[in-house]
Formats: C-alpha cells, structure tokens, sequence
C-alpha cells in the first residue's frame, strides 16, 4: 500500500479507527493490525460506502491480509457453490448480500492496494456476478419445480447441476459478459427459455420462465437491511417494448436474422452464458454466429454504431456527455474521450474484421486492442494510447462509484468532490488529475475520430469542376469537367453514371447507397481518368457494379479505404482478365484490405482453421474456404500485377495459399466422410503435391497436382464404426473423390481450385487413391522416365507425420535409384520433340511451349536431377530455380549457366504471370498498350534494365529463348 498516498477526509479515519475499536473482536483486531492501517485510511477518507464495508465485514479485510487478496474471494464466493439453493427465500437473499458485501470489499481493497491490476478486479466482480445470478436462478428453478411447471433433472446438489438441462439460458452482455464489470453496475441480461428442451412443460410453457425473470431481478434488486446485490436491466432482449422478459429460442433467432440491427451485432461480441442452461446457451451463440460475424468487411456499420454515439451526445450534452472535453461535470463513459468511444472503436474493427478472423473476437476490450494491433488491424501506437486511457478511465469510473456505490461515471462539478476523486486516483490535487484525464481523452477523441469522423479525403482535382449527374440530360459543365479528367467519351460517360444514380444496377437502388456513390463520385472518376484507357476501365467497373445484389456494403468499403478506390482503378486499367474475375467474385476485393504478405513470414489463411472448427457443417466449411482462397489469391494477383511481389514470392505465396487450404480442408472431409463410412483401423491418408504446387511456383490460374496415398493395417477388411462399410481401396478412393469435390466444386465464391490427377502412377487409368506400397513398388519399377521427372517436384502437403515420413523416403529412393544417365536423358529429348510436334506453342505469346521456353528449363532440371540424383541427393530441391542452382555447384552444368537459366525460368513465369492477369491467352503478335506496358516494366525489372518498346521486349525474350535451347541440347540431347 502506498502510504504516501494523499488522504482527503482525515476526520473520517477518525471516525471509522473509533467504530472499529469499540466493536466485535473482529472489528477490534482489524484496528489493531499496524499493516491495515494504510488500507484502511484510504478506504475511510474517500469513501463512506467502503468505510462501512470496513466496519461490517471486517474478517473479510483480516482474511486479505492475513492470506492475500485471492483467498479472500475465495472465501466470499464459497458459500455460493456449497449452501443449498432449495433454502427458504430470505435466506437465500440474506446469502447473496452477504457475498455481494464480502466480494465488494475484498475487490475494492485489492485495487486501491495495488494487489490486483484492472482486468482482475473486473473479473473477480464478474465472477461475483455470475455466481450469484447462478444461485439465484437455481433457487427459481427449484421453486418452479415444485409448483410441478418445469422438469429437472437434478433437484439437489450445487446451482450449476440444478440448472444444467434447465432449459433456462441467463447470457451475460455488456460489461458482465465481457468479465469487465463496473464496481457499482447494473448488470445487462438476456433472458431465453428454449421451447425444445426436456425441462419444457407444455401445458405451462413460457409462462414459468417469465415468472422466474421477474423474480430474479427482484432477488438481485430488492434493498434489505443487509443491502442489495446488483441493479439488473433485461432491456437488451430483442425488441424490449413488446416481448416479455424471458424470450423463447427460435423467437430470439428469428428476430436476429431478420431484424437485428448492427449496434446488437457489437452487443453481441462480449455475450456469454453466466448462469442456467450453458450448453443451451452455447448452442444459441453458436446458431447466432452468422448474425455477428460477416462473411464480408462490414464498413457500413462504422456509419451505424457511430450514430449511437451522436444520439448519445445529443441526449446527455446537459449531463456531461457533449462534444467537448471537459473535467468538472464530465462523464468518463460517455463523453468525449470518454470509455464508450474507446469500446466503439474497437467493437467496430472487431465487425468488420472479425468475421474473417475468429482470432480477434475477444470479448474484453484490453484484449481486443492487443489481437488488432498484432493482426495489423489497427496501428500498435492508437491500441497502445487506447489501452492506456482504458485503464485510466476505468480505475476513475471505479473511484466515482466507490464513494457511494453508486452507478455513475460523471465526475463531481463541485471544487470539494473533484478534489475527493482526484485524491482517489492519487494525485495531490485536481489539477494534476485534469492534466492527466484531458491528456488520455484527447488521445482517446483523436483515434475515435480517425475512424468515425474524419471523412476520408475524396477530393478531385479541380478539374473535376462541376459534376451533375441528377437529369436526364447532359450538363455541359458536367462534360466539360469529365473531359477534364481524361474521358474522351464525356457523353456516354456520363450517361451511364447517370444509369447508377438512377439506380438502374441494383447496387445502387438503395438511398444509402445513392448517398455513398454521390460522395464518392469525383474521387471515383478522377481515379478512372488517370487510366491508361479511362473508358474501358470504368466500363468494367459499371460490370462490376451490374454482378452486385446490394451496393452499401461494397460501396462503403472504397468509402473508408480511398486507396483503394485508386488501387481498384489502376487493376480494372489494366489487367481485363482481373477485371472479369472481379465481376464473378466481388467478394475478392477485400483481399486488397487484408494485408496477409504484408508481414514476413505471416502464414497464409491463419484463420481458416478457426473458421472450419465453428463451422456448422461442411458446407458452410468449404463456403468459408472459398471465400479466403479467393480473397488471398486475388490479393497475390494484384500484388504481382502492381509490381509489389516478383514471380518467386507471388508463386510461393499462391502455393501456400493451396496448401493450407488442403491442410485446413482435410480434417474436415475426413470427419464428414467418417459419418457416413465409419474409419479404416489403421488408416492413414496423405497428399502429395507436385507440378507447380509441389515446386512452390503456382502462376495465377494454376491447377493443383496432386497425388493421394493411403496406408492400412495389413489385416484391415473394411472401414469400421459408420452407416456403411467400404473395403480399404474403396474407403480411400471415394475419400480422394470428396476431397478433389471441396476444392473444385464451385459454390457462392466460385470454386477454390482446379485439380489435376493425372500425374498419379498410371496416369488417368490408374486408381485415384494409391497405397504406399504400391506407389512405392511402380515408381522403383514400372514408371516412365517422365514420370520421375515430375516426381522430383513432388512433396507431402498434408498427412499424418508417420505416414508423411514413409512417403518422402519412398520418394527418396525411387529418385536416388542409381541409373543410366544418357537413358534418362535421350527419354527427356525425345518426350521434349514429341510435345513439339503434337502440342506446338499456342501463338506467339504461349511462353510455356514455344521453343527455348518454361518447359524446356523445367525439362533440364528435372531430366539432370533424375539421372545425376544418385550420387547428387542435394539436387532433390523441388523449385525450378533452386535445382539449377545446385547443378551449378555440383558441377553438372557451368554456374553461369545456371543464372542464366534461372533468369530465363524466372522471366518466362513472370511474364506469364502477368499475361495470364491481364488477357489470358493471347495470340495476336500486339498487344493491348496497358498490357505491354506491364509486360516491359516487369521484364526490365528482372532483366535489369530500360525495355522500351515491344520489338525491344521481343529481343529480350529471343536471347532468353536461345540461350535455353543451346542449354536444352548441349544437357539433354537433340530432339527428334
């Protein structure tokens, strides 16, 4: 205790050191001790409520400091799980004040000690909290039981095996379910009764429920002799005003799903079960889940809890919750800088970034600020400001409550008591409290307005004039200004922004989204004029708006994120193929805000695994996985195209993107797979990746090659424990069907993947599913050189860790099999000739097949590490790039012929890359301008240097081109 803390009433110590030492022995001792005496004359000088506590429940304040604050909780809530709830009435209500008396105290002297820090006093007065409310409802339920209108299953024993199966489910919201409860707080319930349950009596049905509602907030209210519990408020139910206190399940989802507004969507992050039926509680939770958490970055309710905030400051402006920052007279909730702005803040960014992320669902706000910074979701500097002035608001709150345990948050206007609150805190005088408390609010108010007023900069250049789209008709100033900004079809432009106000797209038919796309427009059509070709741009983008069944989502997105309007216009600009993929999937756009490589080393899909745990069913898992596959790689594509990722980083970024996607999925399918047709004893399925995937190369629109291989016990006859039993081969190959069936069947966000199966042994005439031995057995004996060729690709992805360890030393030896080279290579030359003649390039920008081209710096890689990798094991790198290199250090090839032909790999995938993200297959020797340019600046960026035309860009290519077919025939042999 800090002893040099200042004392504002030392007349009252006087008093309560009097009371003390002429009462019981308790009381008598309490007064005695030397190291209670700091304590206590704290607690007497600022508080008369704490001071009688003091008096009244003096072994409590023994018990703390005789055994430290936690056993003295202890102590206080026991009795709340050993006495017996069936006790008569008054009984039971003199039990829960008394624990209320004890529980108060002991937190309150171990915050003013110093002992316990915020979270853990708000968490021990929550726990008081649901402990009493537990008691209560048991006591209720008890009572509604014996009038014969609910059934229990135990009528004996501690609340929470009474209230198990009950039927009745007390979530705790606001303060009390984020375990962040007030000193002196009502406590914010919602009452449910579930209809379906077994305790349901249907000839009394709801009306038990309700009666126990009302009787337990008089248990917690009513004020005894011996004080009250706590202030309970069920207005958080839906709709308060017309439905009764205890409302039924499907009534509480129905409203939800139809009706329920954001600012219950945020009520809604900190609800837990405090008492009742939890498991019914969880489960409600659990179905309302949807209803919380959005699949899409929810910007449109930043507008929505921000304007509770207004109706706040204009309904308690008189009270000390205006817009300025005040001391006297000011409340540190709601007012300006206040506790509410620093729960909006992060309650806002929890919704819109929360349903993507389960991670950042934490229901306290310390926490929250803590998940956010860390996800880079909000800036460390803003959640380190936030989390200070909580703490600072949150302990003055404490101390105005604690004087007369009463629930305010308005500081004192008078001299006298301000100066009582600003002792409270510690300070010697009220102006070093005002200088501390302006200093967090300040803090609090700028980051709160970053988010919720600061309107974004939308501003146009001046050209953009004057820009009236509300006629039928062309406005010549509206022309004009248009042209201004680089459209040279003015008219037809302005016809069809006028189609968008008009709300020909349904995007747009909505008023709110009307008043968005009105406050965007000139920053909009200023960022499409500075196109390359403004026109098509823009046509793509009124596509985009055409695929969209509401707009005030999407449109509230480019509202609050201005950059990426300019980024969303740049990539319409430029790459059409982009643009069409948009028009199919809008949900890709927030890929952009995601920011997953901006971090080092941050793993792809983070929270997938999350998301599939709470998963409904597989449906909505694989709804899930397609959503974040779709937004992740669409945020690689841009990435590349904008030049902020080169070839090797977006092509290990979109493999790790496949990757985890299969790790995430596999369990998953493997459950649902098991309900059905049970587990094979001893079974074990793996997935091998090969081809691009396997190399950690995937271009934009690659397939995932895959090979599945499954091992079982040798005596094993058939899958065991489901509707079904299937023999092992049939177990696993229709287990690979449903897998290749989640990452390629298409659902709301298109489909995940494309996947190609025939790499496995025997091509498409084998079976999709291999057992271990069998691939191990064909791939030592049977397999064409080819097909060792693609196996030097090849790696586990996803398995057990036993099984994936037998595979890799399968494929181990069915590479470093000693062979005969010139065999290999003469196979590798004449499969090269062959795919020349049969499969010829596709025009004369099909860079993978066309002469000295991707193929052929893959075939020299993979046909020398096949006939080189016996007595080179190091040469088993997988990535193109990096086998080239080793052939290089080993000798194999000349080592600048090796970064000559890992310049070649890496220039012909870059340049793929980037045809593929704008016009896909092309065959035209020219191409569009926003193309080229794309294409020379790439080029130019690997080959290191200036590309200025595309005859230049040609020259490049053909010098690459040669250089690998020299390297083709001098390594692997001449084709034929």
């Amino acid at each position: 205790m800090n002893e040099t803390r200042p004392l504002y009433d030392p007349q009252a110590i006087l008093l309560l050191r009097a009371r003390l030492a002429e009462g019981d022995a308790a009381q008598q001792a309490l007064a005695a001790r030397e190291d209670a005496a700091p304590l206590l004359d704290v607690l007497a000088a600022h508080s008369p409520y704490l001071s009688d506590l003091c008096w009244a429940e003096a072994p409590s304040l023994l018990r703390l400091l005789d055994r430290g604050a936690e056993d003295a909780m202890r102590c206080a809530l026991e009795p709340l799980t050993k006495a017996d709830p069936a006790a008569p009435r008054e009984a039971v209500m003199s039990l829960l004040r008394r624990a209320k008396r004890q529980g108060a105290l002991v937190a309150a002297a171990a915050d003013l000690a110093g002992l316990w820090p915020l979270d853990r006093v708000t968490g021990a007065l929550s726990d008081l909290a649901d402990l009493t409310i537990d008691f209560a409802c048991a006591h209720l339920l008890l009572e509604a039981a014996r009038r014969g209108q609910i059934k229990l299953a135990r009528t004996k024993g501690e609340p929470r095996q009474i209230t198990k199966g009950s039927g009745l489910i007390v979530l705790g919201m606001g303060k009390l379910g984020g375990r962040e409860l007030n000193y002196s707080s009502d406590i914010d319930l919602l009452l449910l009764h579930d209809p379906d349950g077994a305790s349901y009596h249907e000839e009394y049905g709801a009306a038990p429920y309700i009666r126990i509602a009302r009787d337990l907030v008089r248990l917690m209210e009513e004020r005894t002799s011996e004080g009250y519990v706590f202030r309970t408020d069920l207005r958080l139910r839906p709709d308060p005003a017309a439905t009764p206190l205890c409302v039924s399940v499907p009534m509480a989802l129905s409203y939800y799903e139809s009706l329920g507004q954001n600012w219950e969507r945020a009520a809604m992050i900190k609800a837990r079960p405090v008492a009742g039926d939890r498991a019914a509680g969880e489960a409600f939770l659990r179905e309302l889940r949807p209803f919380v958490w959005r699949r899409h970055l929810d910007f449109a309710a930043v507008a929505d809890i921000h304007s509770i905030k207004r109706q706040i400051h204009l309904h308690k402006a008189e009270r000390g919750a205006g817009g300025e920052i005040a001391v006297a007279g000011h409340d540190v909730k709601l007012g300006r800088g206040g506790i509410r702005e620093i729960e909006f803040t992060v309650q806002v960014l929890q919704l819109i970034w929360g349903g993507r992320d389960p991670a950042l669902r934490d229901p306290t706000t310390l926490g929250a600020l803590s998940l956010l910074a860390a996800a880079g979701k909000m800036d460390r500097r803003a959640a380190a400001d936030l989390a200070d002035a909580y703490v600072f608001l949150r302990n003055t709150e404490h101390r105005l409550q604690m004087v007369h345990d009463r629930q305010t948050h308005r500081l004192p206007e008078e001299p006298e008591e301000l100066a009582r609150i600003a002792s409270f805190m510690g300070y010697p005088d009220t102006a070093g409290f005002a200088e501390a408390l302006t200093a967090h609010q300040r803090r609090v108010q700028g980051h709160y307005s970053h988010l919720f007023e600061a309107a974004p900069r939308l501003t146009a250049p001046e050209a953009a004039g004057n820009l009236v789209f509300t006629g039928v008709e062309d406005d010549p100033e509206t022309l004009q200004s248009l042209r201004g900004l680089g459209f040279r079809e003015a008219s037809s432009i302005a016809a069809m922004v006028r189609g968008w106000h008009h709300g020909r797209p349904r995007a747009t038919r909505s008023e709110r989204a009307r008043e968005l796309l009105t406050e965007l427009m000139p920053a909009l059509l200023a960022a499409f004029g500075r196109q390359r070709e403004p026109e098509a741009a823009i046509a793509r983008f009124d596509r985009l708006l055409g695929q969209l069944s509401a707009g005030v989502q999407f449109l509230s997105l480019l509202h609050r994120n201005p950059r990426l309007m300019d980024r969303l216009a740049s990539l319409l600009g430029a790459a059409p193929q982009l643009a069409d993929h948009l028009a199919r999937r809008p949900s890709a756009l927030e890929g952009l805000l995601a920011g997953s490589y901006a971090a080092p080393g941050e793993k792809p899909l983070a929270a997938l695994p999350a998301l599939l745990r709470e998963a409904r069913d597989l449906e909505d898992a694989l709804e899930a996985t397609r959503r974040l596959v779709t937004e992740r790689i669409f945020e690689v594509d841009a990435a590349e195209l904008e030049g902020r990722m080169d070839a090797d980083s977006s092509g290990e970024a979109r493999s790790a993107v496949g990757e985890a996607a299969i790790c995430a999925l596999l369990p998953a399918v493997e459950r649902d797979f098991a309900r059905r047709f049970g587990r094979v004893p001893g079974g074990q399925f793996a997935v091998l990746a090969l081809g691009k995937l396997g190399g950690r190369e995937m271009l934009p629109n690659s397939d995932l090659d895959l090979i599945f291989i499954y091992e079982h016990e040798a005596e094993t006859e058939g899958s065991e424990g489901g509707q079904r039993s299937l023999a092992p081969s049939e177990y696993f190959i229709r287990l690979s069907h449903q897998v290749v069936a989640a990452l390629t069947t298409p659902g709301r966000d298109g489909r995940a993947f494309e996947v190609d199966m025939r790499l496995r042994p025997s091509g498409n005439k084998g079976p999709v599913a291999v057992r271990l031995s069998a691939f191990a057995r064909y791939h030592a004996e049977e397999a064409w050189t080819w097909e060792r060729m693609a196996l030097t690709r090849a790696r586990v992805i996803a398995g057990p860790s036993a099984l994936t360890r037998r595979i890799e030393a399968a494929l181990d030896a069915a590479l470093t099999e000693p062979r005969d080279a010139a065999a290999v290579l003469k196979d590798a030359a004449l499969m090269r000739g062959r795919m020349l003649r049969e499969l010829p390039a596709d025009g004369p920008w099909d860079l993978k097949a066309m002469p000295g081209g991707l193929v052929e710096v893959e075939f020299i890689a993979q046909a020398l590490t096949v006939a080189h990798a016996a007595e080179h094991p190091r040469l088993l790198r997988r990535t193109t790039r990096l086998v080239l290199g080793e052939l290089g250090r080993a000798g194999l090839i000349e080592e600048r012929e090796a970064a000559t032909l890992i310049q070649a790999e890496r220039l012909w995938r870059a340049l793929l890359g980037l045809l593929r993200l704008t016009v896909g297959k092309w065959r035209e020797p020219g191409l569009p301008v926003t193309v080229e340019e794309a294409l020379r600046h790439g080029a130019g960026t690997l080959v290191h240097e200036e590309i200025q035309s595309l005859s230049h860009l040609r020259d490049v290519m053909q010098g690459h081109a040669e250089a690998v077919r020299a390297s083709f025939l001098r390594h692997v042999g001449t084709l034929s």
